[in-house]
């Protein structure tokens, strides 16, 4: 953008430094999420999506919120390909899209082995997000979810020059770049120190938090998560898959069970965890092993199925957690 500048929707950014006042009337539920809608091919050891099915961090984050009765509204950029269906999904399942558009729609192939790793070859890439619409003054939360480098941290600062909600970040998309052959590889960005001094959370899968911190969580998730958190974040959270997840906020680590069940289709999983935490936290901030067996809770049922469709409810989810919180 020219001068640095980032465009706000209907409104006007303040002075650098600046906050402005919390809204009269704010809308007590709503999470606003950044992150660019991708529609992937996935195959694992059980099935193949039947063509591209709609995903992404902060979208998956969305659907989940919003069946656990948040508003949730997504920011990002969406192809003219896929456009006409990404706005009829996002209308049919509830979620609010200020998306801009794009040549391409974002896309990823991912293949899982066995073990749960998996590859990622490009679809498609849409651009950086530019705009940080005027609703982010209403926000509860911000989620920062990129899937690919489409939140700048001079994204992050505009948007908190308008909002003092706290920042959650997924930090995936900040930490994979495309490889010479096409392939999604991994790297650590000189920023990152930058980004996670304005998080109040961080949540890092197990090879993201190695990436970060240089330490195997599944050796020593404990030094990992207070390593994550040194980054300059107020609460790190370090997701293990079946290991559960370890969550560290300076005073006390909790280590959070996982909920048994058998996954189908893994993508996703840590995004309705972040969903399901910020549920949580922002009921009561206090209370971070609820909010993380929340996270728990609402990812084994994501997980069980693939796609937009999982059949997320109160009830089952406050079923799986209160199985959570008696062991």
């Amino acid at each position: 953008m020219a001068g640095g500048r980032w465009p706000v929707a209907g409104t006007r950014l303040p002075e650098p430094g600046s906050r402005l006042p919390a809204p009269e009337s704010p809308q007590m539920s709503l999470v606003v999420a950044f992150g660019n809608p991708v529609y992937d091919e996935i195959t694992t050891p059980v099935l193949t999506t039947p063509g591209r099915v709609l995903s992404g961090c902060s979208t998956n984050a969305c659907l989940a919120l919003v069946r656990l009765g948040r508003q949730a509204a997504l920011v990002g950029r969406i192809g003219h390909d896929l456009q006409d269906r990404f706005i009829t999904e996002m209308t049919r399942f509830g979620v609010t899209s200020h998306t801009s558009a794009d040549l391409h729609t974002g896309g990823f192939r991912l293949v899982y082995d066995r073990r749960g790793d998996r590859t990622l070859d490009v679809l498609g890439v849409a651009g950086p997000i530019t705009e940080v619409p005027s609703v982010c003054t209403d926000a509860l939360a911000i989620l920062i979810g990129p899937v690919l480098q489409e939140t700048p941290l001079a994204l992050i600062e505009a948007i908190q020059q308008v909002s003092s909600a706290p920042l959650f970040l997924d930090p995936q998309g900040m930490l994979r770049r495309i490889g010479t052959d096409g392939r999604i590889e991994h790297y650590l960005p000189d920023n990152i120190r930058a980004v996670a001094r304005r998080c109040t959370v961080i949540k890092a899968n197990e090879l993201e938090t190695h990436v970060l911190t240089g330490i195997d969580p599944r050796a020593d998730a404990v030094g990992a998560a207070r390593a994550l958190r040194a980054l300059g974040c107020s609460i790190a959270i370090v997701t293990l898959a079946e290991a559960g997840s370890c969550i560290d906020d300076g005073v006390r680590q909790f280590a959070i069970p996982a909920y048994a069940t058998e996954a189908r289709d893994p993508t996703g999983a840590g995004d309705t965890y972040m969903a399901g935490f910020i549920h949580a936290y922002l009921d009561d901030p206090d209370n971070l092993y609820r909010a993380g067996c929340m996270g728990a809770a609402v990812a084994s049922i994501w997980i069980e199925h693939t796609g937009p469709e999982a059949p997320i409810t109160v009830e089952e989810v406050t079923r799986r957690l209160d199985t959570l919180l008696s062991l």
